[in-house]
């Protein structure tokens, strides 16, 4: 049954009514030190947030580094480095300057110069970025705290831009580490963010550390959202990662862990009722669910393949499987979101057939190889969903591998181009937040930019006009129909197939204070009551 559920109604009002915001500043004098234990989303093992587009990295990156500009909690671009700018009366050319006392975590100050190689290589990597460069005439550092942005083609975001909130986020390093090409790692992590990263504590499959930046100069406003002063009350934070949801639940319960950044729902459910546990929902728009499709190796490199899987992915078995508790999931057609999003829309959208998926599997050349689904254990969203696919593909004859990885190895295995018999993949599934997907600047998965497309490199030359039309559009009823014809597009040649939408609720125990809203993991202004 195909149903349709709004968040904000029943049980799940009564969730995000219960989630809290900032602490107000006048509430409590925030205690100074103490360490905070976090359940990050999986285990952090690369450390590059503009190498890959992993919510685990990105989360590392607002650790460790800091932003030209960032967003508040309603979503708007503030500076945050960036101590002024000005832009001419046609939007053609800006000026940054930076504010005092930035320095990198290993002396030196932040220059223009740091800032200029950063933004240039986030553009390699990132779509939105790709957009922006493609744009600009001429980025380059005036002085060592100033650069102009001279753009060659109207650009009407370039303050979204700088503040994109999520993968990937235009961080600011070094220039000596910006330099490292963007299809290679960085392996140092030096930011002039409010936390340093102890490299030499770091156990890849235990736990990383961060220590409080005694040198870092925050904003004077108040926080908020990832924008505002980054104060740093705590003097340590330990992420510890926890594979097994039911020994987080234990640990989280007895008081031997602090935090947990997007438990499974289940246990949400269960330890909402602990009075020393508060539930805390940061994205209320949601996360969008995809199911990835290969395109470089059949069969999926065929558009009647794909489109089998349009076919195949009955959203609510997904997000049964996938998130279980139905007060925080919907089903949604949108491929920019559903809930009041601006670019909602039901146009293009199938029914689920099996008969019909297994006709187009045929057509589009599937030869009964088994097909190589990623499938990340320590992800039980995911993990969920694979099974769900093994289910549905075999249904309709195909053979199915499932490769049991955690997710941090599925992030390293997606960069692999191989053919799937030899290393590499058909199939993968991932989930955003609603700001990396609701328009289509932002929306990685519906790139059409081939090789340099989101991992399965999906390539479409008339995709790539859409969406460089759709920056180009005068007025919101251009953008909102060129919207409509990129889903219309997406339905044809399915760059990916989304199986759902749902909440994903954060908890901590109440002696955490300080808590942003905001939806990615943030851990400044965060303190611990005594």
């Amino acid at each position: 049954m195909n149903r349709r559920r709004s968040f904000l109604t029943g049980s799940a009002a009564a969730l995000l009514a219960s989630a809290v915001g900032p602490t107000p500043l006048t509430a409590q004098v925030p205690r100074k030190g103490g360490t905070l234990r976090f359940i990050p989303i999986g285990d952090l093992k690369i450390l590059d947030p503009i190498w890959t587009t992993a919510y685990i990295t990105r989360d590392h990156g607002y650790m460790v580094y800091d932003t030209l500009f960032a967003n508040d909690a309603s979503l708007q671009p503030r500076p945050q480095m960036v101590e002024k700018y000005t832009v001419s009366r046609d939007r053609m050319k800006w000026s940054f300057t930076l504010r005092d006392g930035l320095r990198f975590h290993d002396g030196p100050a932040v220059t223009a110069e740091d800032c200029v190689a950063s933004l240039l290589r986030w553009g390699k990597r990132d779509a939105l970025g790709r957009m922006l460069l493609a744009a600009t005439g001429k980025l380059q550092a005036t002085d060592a705290k100033s650069f102009v942005l001279e753009l060659k083609s109207p650009f009407g975001i370039v303050l979204e831009a700088l503040a994109k909130p999520s993968s990937n986020v235009p961080f600011i390093m070094p220039a000596r580490l910006a330099a490292t090409p963007d299809t290679e790692q960085v392996k140092e992590p030096v930011g002039s963010g409010p936390f340093k990263f102890v490299k030499e504590q770091w156990q890849p499959g235990h736990e990383a550390v961060y220590v409080k930046n005694t040198d870092y100069v925050p904003r004077s406003e108040p926080a908020s959202g990832a924008a505002g002063g980054k104060v740093v009350h705590l003097d340590r934070v330990v992420w510890r990662y926890q594979p097994d949801p039911a020994t987080a639940s234990a640990a989280m319960e007895a008081g031997e862990l602090d935090y947990w950044w997007i438990p499974p729902a289940d246990y949400v459910a269960r330890m909402e009722k602990n009075p020393n546990i508060q539930v805390f929902v940061s994205d209320p728009t949601g996360i969008q669910g995809w199911l990835r499709p290969n395109h470089l190796h059949p069969p999926f490199d065929n558009k009647k393949a794909r489109q089998a899987l349009l076919y195949l992915v009955d959203q609510e078995l997904w997000l049964q499987a996938a998130i279980g508790q139905p007060r925080f999931y919907r089903t949604c057609p949108a491929y920019f979101m559903c809930g009041n999003q601006p670019y909602e829309s039901k146009v293009g959208a199938p029914r689920p057939d099996l008969e019909r998926a297994r006709q187009l599997l045929k057509e589009g050349g599937y030869d009964g190889r088994p097909i190589v689904v990623l499938d990340p254990t320590d992800r039980p969203e995911m993990h969920g969903g694979c099974l769900v696919l093994r289910d549905q593909l075999q249904k309709i004859g195909a053979k199915v591998e499932l490769v049991a990885l955690d997710w941090s190895t599925v992030i390293a295995r997606r960069a692999e181009r191989k053919p799937p018999a030899v290393g590499g993949w058909n199939l993968m599934h991932a989930t955003w937040i609603s700001p990396d997907v609701n328009n289509p600047a932002v929306n990685i998965g519906l790139s059409g930019a081939c090789d340099k497309a989101w991992f399965g490199w999906s390539c479409s030359e008339q995709m790539e006009k859409l969406r460089a039309d759709w920056f180009r559009a005068a007025d919101a009823g251009q953008r909102k129909q060129i919207a409509e014809q990129i889903q219309l597009l997406a339905y044809d040649e399915v760059p990916y197939v989304s199986w759902g939408q749902y909440l994903a609720p954060s908890l901590y125990r109440k002696q955490v204070k300080g808590v942003l809203n905001f939806p990615a993991a943030i851990l400044w202004n965060v303190w611990m009551e005594a």
